[in-house]
């Protein structure tokens, strides 16, 4: 019996992807779900002392998120061959399509998309089974290198699994690794225990209370006065975007489990919160009678400007 026409091949083919990408995105759902209810029960083992269970349970997170993005991949290959369905008519593989396609070849066989086991087989009745055995050995170092390391069954770094265990900790807001309460000087007020009553300021605030006497009202309304000229001479701050670039940081993953934003090789911070100083002194206001009388000095608007450009 005479082997099928190509574009029959290909008809088969395309039918086959696009049920492989509605089963692949199905199952990434799933897997998303389930992983969220182990990373609560994770933060749960946190909490109440036991680690060791948390290390030997989150390598079933780590492996069902190296799964997830793993079948995250082979839908952008799925998509890459349907887009380029017309190249398969050709009688060998084309250049462009060679990694999508021996990379679903390699991968089908190791998951559960049964929809992938059609894919290659349709595939392997096209292209012959020396090109397959070429796929499964991967001779040719075609095959995507993303692919085979998501495929193996090296157990996870210890890096990676406290990396894990400091995210699940931090989005649950679990104390873990345990910090003393000193070690969090620096932390925003709200992350620290108790509350500040208004009879207990802290230092800063109270320092501005006792300074804020010293300040004469009349220079307070002068201050209100230039300011008020120098703003309708300089643009607000809110006036347009406050910034032309705007980068979203990138997702966690097994590869990179705390994710960082880099410009230039240079890494890029969200700004710090300033810590509260102390007020700067307020020069007393001039004379009255005086020619300078309501007009701030050079240095004195030099520092206004500063203080609206931030």
């Amino acid at each position: 019996m005479p082997p099928p026409a190509s574009h029959a091949l290909v008809a088969k083919v395309k039918v086959q992807l696009k049920l492989a990408i509605a089963r692949l995105r199905m199952v990434q759902k799933r897997d998303e779900a389930l992983s969220k209810n182990q990373r609560r029960v994770m933060a749960q083992l946190l909490e109440v002392g036991k680690i060791d269970s948390a290390r030997i349970r989150v390598e079933n997170i780590i492996r069902s998120d190296i799964t997830t993005e793993l079948h995250e991949i082979l839908e952008l290959y799925c998509e890459l061959v349907l887009a380029r369905a017309g190249l398969l008519e050709a009688p060998t593989c084309d250049p462009g399509l060679e990694e999508a396609v021996k990379s679903i070849i390699y991968a089908a066989p190791k998951t559960e998309i049964k929809e992938l086991h059609q894919v290659r087989v349709i595939l392997a009745e096209k292209f012959g089974k020396e090109f397959v055995l070429q796929a499964m050995e991967n001779t040719d170092g075609k095959v995507s290198e993303k692919v085979v390391k998501k495929l193996s069954v090296t157990p996870p770094k210890e890096e990676l699994i406290v990396g894990y265990l400091e995210e699940i900790a931090k989005a649950y807001g679990v104390n873990w690794p345990k910090k003393a309460r000193e070690d969090l000087g620096d932390a925003p007020p709200e992350f620290l225990d108790g509350d500040d009553d208004d009879e207990n300021p802290s230092g800063g605030q109270a320092q501005k209370n006792l300074e804020a006497p010293l300040v004469a009202d009349g220079a307070e309304d002068k201050e209100v006065e230039a300011r008020a000229e120098l703003s309708k001479a300089t643009p607000p701050r809110s006036f347009g975007p406050s910034s032309p670039l705007h980068i979203n940081p990138p997702s966690p993953s097994t590869d990179n489990i705390h994710p960082k934003i880099t410009l230039n090789s240079v890494e890029l911070k969200p700004p710090a919160k300033k810590p509260a100083s102390a007020p700067v002194a307020k020069k007393p206001p001039a004379a009255k009678g005086s020619i300078a009388d309501g007009i701030p000095d050079v240095d004195e608007l030099a520092k206004r400007f500063a203080a609206l450009k931030r």
